[in-house]
């Protein structure tokens, strides 16, 4: 990832934080032509293991003095315990995030107790973290807002075509 000094360089890239990862986003192979997606990944679990096999006794002296120290071999074992995973979500576009309708977004989430501070009209860094604040209880992990999530807050219709106007 590339990062530059806003001040000193012209056509500079913006910081990471001002990105909406709604727009970083591909689609799975799946999806249907003109939707938007994200997904969350959930790295592997990964379990070692160390163990110790005896490959020869030590020697001991009819006296019990140690003739020669045992010989183990060690050996690490990975196991997967969980592999990684990528899970996608439909998301908004980025032509349905208006001002208008991310001043409603912050409002619903006000409402239920997931945000505070004023409706700025804008999906600033307090609005992205609401947002996985409140949809980390449905399961996604994640600042972009899903299509699930606006359907629940009631901020679009549940059925239908989400991009139609």
């Amino acid at each position: 990832m590339a990062f530059a000094l806003s001040a000193c360089a012209p056509n500079a890239i913006e910081a990471p934080e001002n990105i909406d990862p709604i727009f970083l986003a591909t689609a799975p192979p799946d999806a249907p032509p003109g939707t938007c997606w994200d997904k969350t990944i959930s790295p592997a679990v990964i379990e070692t293991r160390t163990q110790k096999t005896l490959l020869r006794s030590a020697r001991i002296s009819a006296d019990g003095q140690i003739q020669a120290a045992p010989i183990y071999k060690t050996k690490t074992i990975h196991h997967v315990v969980r592999p990684r995973q990528e899970d996608w979500f439909q998301t908004l576009c980025g032509a349905q995030l208006t001002p208008d309708f991310i001043a409603s977004v912050q409002r619903a989430l006000q409402a239920r107790g997931h945000f505070s501070g004023p409706v700025t009209s804008k999906m600033d860094k307090r609005t992205r973290v609401a947002v996985r604040r409140y949809q980390q209880s449905k399961g996604v992990n994640s600042e972009a807002l899903a299509l699930s999530t606006a359907r629940e807050l009631g901020l679009i219709a549940a059925y239908g075509n989400p991009l139609a106007n």
